[in-house]
C-alpha cells in the first residue's frame, strides 16, 4: 500500500481476515508457478535448494516449524519486531500460511500439509529471508494486547512492554474491574492477583479521559479503550500516514465512538482543556549511535518513528515539559524510552523515575506522577532550552 492510499476497515476485514479471523495475503515477489517458491538467486542458491528438500520429505505442520526455525537462524535473520523468539515466529510464518490460529492446539501440529500447503509456506519463509522484511510488514497483521492489528511501513510494528500495564489497568494505581486480566496465573484465580511492576499504590477511580502520544498504529490507544470501556481516548501523532492506519485499526475495532485520532505535534494541537487522568506515550527514542548501525529489517519502519536526536530524547524532554498542563492534579504518565533510560538518567541525575518491571520481558519504562512533573519542571524547561539552542 503506497503512502497516498487508505485503507477502510471493511476492506482491512476483508482483505486481510477469513472467517477464522486470520490474514490471508499475497506476496509481491515474482513466484515459480510449480514450486511456488521465489525465483533463483545466486545470493539464496542453498537456501532454494533447501526449501526444494523440505517440500519433498517434510510432512506435517511440526516438521514446517522446525524446518523455519533452522532457516531463520541458519541465514541470521533478525527476530526482534513483535518476538525476540525464532520458534514464536516460525510458528506464525507456518500457521498464517495455513490459515491456522498461531496458538494452534498441540493435536494439530502433526497434521499433514498438501502440496500447495507446503508451497504457501515455504513462499512466505523464503521471502521472509530473502527480502528480510519483517514477518508483520510481509502479512499486514500484528498482535497487541491479544488484539489483530493492521500494519504497513507507515507505522512501526507493535512490540511494547506497556501491553502488560493495559492489560492490569495500571493496577494498583487505579481501580480496577472485572477486565483486568492478571498475566502468567490460571484464568481461574481471583482477578485480584496482579503482577507487581512497580507502580506506586494509589487505587484511584478508573480514568475517563485518556491520552495516547504518538499511537503509531494506535494499537496502544485501542488497548487501552478495551481496558477503559467508560473512558475517552485521544490518539495523537503527527504523521498523516500513520493516522490513516491508526484510522483503520479504530474503525476495524468499532470504537470510534470511543477512540479520538488527532493529528498533532505533541501537545501542539491538543485544547488546553483536555486533562487526562492517564497519559501514555512510546514515542521515537532510539539514539543516533543505534540508528546507525540497525539491522535491515529495522530499515523497513519508518525512520521518524525510531530515531530521536544524539541522545534519544529530544521528544521526550518535551512531553516531561508539556505533559502537566494536560494532566489532572491526581493523573500519571506512562513513558517508553527504551535503551535511551541511561542518557534519561544522565539528563536528570536527580529525579528518582519510577522504573517499572515486567514479567515478560522489556525495560525503559517509568512512571512519573503530576507532581513529580511540576516540581521538576525548571529541569525539564533548562533541557528544552538548551535543545533549542542547538538545532
Amino acid at each position: 500500500m503506497s503512502e497516498d492510499q487508505t485503507m477502510s476497515a471493511e476492506a482491512f476485514q476483508n482483505q486481510y481476515f477469513s472467517e477464522d479471523g486470520l490474514q490471508v495475503s499475497e506476496g509481491e515477489m515474482a513466484y515459480d508457478s510449480e514450486t511456488g517458491l521465489l525465483g533463483e538467486d545466486e545470493q539464496f542458491a542453498d537456501l532454494h535448494a533447501e526449501l526444494e528438500e523440505a517440500r519433498e520429505q517434510l510432512a506435517s505442520i511440526r516438521d514446517f516449524i522446525r524446518f523455519s526455525v533452522t532457516q531463520l537462524r541458519n541465514y541470521d535473520v533478525v527476530v526482534a519486531q513483535g518476538t525476540t523468539d525464532e520458534f514464536a515466529e516460525a510458528s506464525a510464518i507456518v500457521l498464517h500460511s495455513l490459515s491456522l490460529d498461531w496458538s494452534a492446539n498441540e493435536q494439530i501440529l502433526d497434521c499433514r500439509l498438501t502440496t500447495s500447503e507446503k508451497q504457501a509456506v515455504l513462499s512466505l519463509l523464503e521471502e521472509r529471508i530473502a527480502e528480510r522484511k519483517p514477518l508483520s510488514y510481509l502479512i499486514n497483521l500484528s498482535y497487541f494486547c491479544d488484539l489483530p492489528f493492521y500494519v504497513d511501513e507507515r507505522v512501526l510494528i507493535p512490540r511494547s512492554p506497556i501491553a502488560e500495564l493495559i492489560r492490569q489497568q495500571f493496577h494498583p494505581y487505579f481501580d480496577v474491574n472485572d477486565l483486568a486480566k492478571p498475566l502468567g496465573v490460571n484464568a481461574n484465580q481471583p482477578a485480584s492477583v496482579f503482577y507487581d511492576h512497580g507502580l506506586g499504590v494509589k487505587q484511584l477511580s478508573q480514568p475517563e479521559r485518556i491520552l495516547d502520544l504518538c499511537t503509531g498504529s494506535a494499537c496502544i490507544a485501542i488497548a487501552l479503550a478495551t481496558r477503559f470501556v467508560d473512558a475517552l481516548v485521544d490518539a495523537v501523532d503527527i504523521d498523516k500516514g500513520a493516522l490513516e492506519v491508526a484510522m483503520v485499526n479504530v474503525d476495524h475495532h468499532g470504537l470510534g465512538h470511543q477512540v479520538n485520532v488527532i493529528e498533532s505535534d505533541l501537545f501542539a494541537k491538543i485544547p488546553a482543556e483536555n486533562q487526562y487522568e492517564l497519559i501514555v506515550t512510546n514515542p521515537p527514542y532510539v539514539d543516533a549511535a543505534v540508528m546507525a548501525d540497525l539491522p535491515p529489517e529495522f530499515l523497513y519502519e519508518p525512520e521518524h518513528a525510531l530515531a530521536a536526536g544524539q541522545d534519544g530524547l529530544d521528544l521526550v524532554h518535551r512531553i516531561l515539559l508539556a505533559a502537566p498542563d494536560y494532566l489532572s492534579p491526581e493523573g500519571l504518565l506512562i513513558c517508553e524510552v527504551g535503551d535511551s533510560d541511561w542518557a534519561l538518567k544522565q539528563a536528570y541525575p536527580d529525579i528518582q523515575f519510577d522504573w517499572l518491571q515486567f514479567a515478560h520481558g522489556g525495560h525503559g519504562v517509568f512512571a512519573i506522577t503530576y507532581d513529580e512533573l511540576v516540581e521538576n519542571r525548571q529541569l525539564f524547561a533548562a533541557y528544552v532550552e538548551l535543545l533549542d539552542s542547538i538545532q
